[in-house]
């Protein structure tokens, strides 16, 4: 009897020394680097990050480390997939820990604590330690605020002198921005993972770069992408791919935090088209041809488009009223008061228009961003002449920048007369553009005026020819000899 009582007390031991205590801590495993990254970059500082790493599991629940991340990851965004087994693989819990190593994080662990400070003794230039306990840190968040305050021999020390030492580093905090993984694994041994998730502070931009002809007639445009990279951690050998266009972001929602931009110039060696335009929904793709290492805190440029001998127009445009009309625009306490729409803007504005058709070397969509362009002088040096943007821009469409106001063409409105017809239901009133050219060649002006004071209007009279643009634009070409003057002559009757 005793001795099958022993063997039963012996089978429950080896049982319960097989099976873990629930006080037992769980293995951690930390995942291996990045075997490959590709990067998904929105014009609107967001990214979407797909990566592959490896992990090794053990069976069971275990808990896993996913190091160097962007600080900007929304950790709601997140997706894993074993690529070894898809089936044996789940995250249970997710925890995304950024309790950064800081002097301030620091002192906080150890207030009320017992800390050390290295002094010197001037008379034999030795270090000494003393022992002392910490009452303030001195920080209010990460900023120092006030003093240090320590109890060192019995007494209160502000700003207490010595190097301070610490026994340790305190658990919780962290060298860098990580992701702990609650796992539940069925087989044991090396996964292969992919990853992916939404991060801030990777964005891209679109700059142009436009040399006009000593005629204005035609230019050479070269279009780069300009990435910005504040996330937090740097991407070797990446995959990239480009979206261009206006996808919807709820912002409230996103977690991203980004970062304080720095600026390092990188500049793309190979004169070769690098992006493959391609669609995706109703946006506009580009991939580019080969990987590339995006560094942390870096901006890098990488040649986007490069065309020769694109046609160009160049266009002067007079608008006396400018955009002040918008502010009155239909509403009925202005309509009838003559004083407004008196005022007049003397400059003539100087546009450059090309299309942006296959047949004048481009046809491709083009993302929005800053055009600068540049023209050479007498001595053939480069000179910047003005710069503008434009929107995201479809093929075969046109491109109007407005670079400046031309220095030898001068507009001049007056308002010339203004009369009741009808009290209270239709006015009258007459304007005089007059456009005056001294330059040493003939022009042509395009005037426009903004009939505003309510959307019934007609124009009862008018000396030259005119265009209705749209429901408040009138234009009227004006062709000017060289150091000629044109006066143009019109009146507008509203009825309401």
């Amino acid at each position: 009897m005793r001795t099958a009582v022993r063997t039963i007390i012996a089978a429950a031991a080896i049982l319960l020394a097989a099976v873990p205590s629930a006080a037992q801590p769980l293995r951690t495993t930390t995942a291996g680097d990045r075997t490959s990254v590709d990067l998904t970059i929105y014009n609107q500082n967001l990214s979407l990050i797909r990566e592959e790493r490896t992990l090794n599991l053990v069976r069971g629940m275990s808990r896993a480390v996913l190091p160097q991340i962007p600080t900007t990851i929304d950790g709601t965004s997140l997706h894993f997939l074993s690529l070894t087994d898809p089936a044996a693989v789940r995250v249970l819990e997710q925890n995304y820990q950024y309790d950064l190593v800081h002097q301030s994080r620091l002192l906080e662990r150890y207030l009320g604590k017992e800390i050390e400070f290295v002094r010197v003794n001037p008379e034999t230039n030795k270090e000494y330690t003393v022992t002392g306990r910490l009452l303030s840190t001195g920080y209010s968040g990460q900023s120092m605020m006030s003093g240090m305050v320590a109890e060192i021999n019995g007494k209160i020390e502000v700003n207490p002198a010595g190097r301070l030492v610490l026994p340790s580093l305190p658990e919780g905090l962290i060298i860098r921005p990580q992701l702990e993984w609650l796992v539940s694994n069925t087989r044991e041994g090396t996964h292969r993972a992919e990853i992916s998730y939404l991060a801030g502070g990777l964005s891209w931009s679109s700059d142009y770069v436009a040399l006009l002809n000593a005629e204005d007639t035609r230019l050479d445009l070269t279009g780069w992408v300009t990435l910005t990279n504040n996330s937090g951690t740097s991407f070797a050998n990446a995959g990239l791919k480009l979206v261009a266009g206006d996808v919807n972001v709820v912002q409230e929602e996103f977690a991203g935090r980004v970062r304080a931009q720095k600026t390092m110039m990188a500049e793309a060696a190979d004169a070769a088209p690098q992006f493959q335009q391609t669609e995706l929904f109703e946006y506009k793709l580009y991939t580019l041809q080969r990987k590339t290492d995006i560094r942390d805190n870096e901006t890098k440029q990488v040649e986007l488009i490069a065309a020769k001998n694109v046609p160009a127009r160049k266009m002067f445009i007079y608008d006396g009223l400018g955009d002040q009309w918008r502010y009155w625009y239909n509403n009925y306490s202005y309509r009838s008061q003559g004083s407004f729409g008196q005022s007049s803007n003397p400059k003539v504005g100087v546009y450059m228009t090309i299309k942006n058709e296959e047949k004048g070397g481009l046809g491709i969509p083009l993302p929005k961003g800053k055009v600068r362009v540049y023209k050479r002088d007498a001595d053939g040096k480069e000179q910047f002449i003005g710069e503008d943007r434009i929107d995201h821009t479809p093929k075969d469409e046109e491109i109007r920048l407005y670079l400046g106001n031309a220095f030898d063409i001068v507009g001049e409105r007056a308002q010339k007369d203004f009369k009741t017809v009808a009290s209270g239901h239709v006015v009258e009133e007459t304007f005089e553009i007059k456009i005056r050219n001294h330059k040493n060649e003939a022009v042509e002006v395009q005037v426009y005026e903004h009939p505003w004071r309510w959307s019934q209007w007609e124009v009862v009279s008018a000396s030259n020819e005119w265009e209705k643009v749209d429901q408040s634009t009138l234009r009227f070409p004006v062709k000017l000899g060289k150091d000629g003057e044109k006066v143009v002559r019109y009146t507008v009757r509203y009825t309401w």
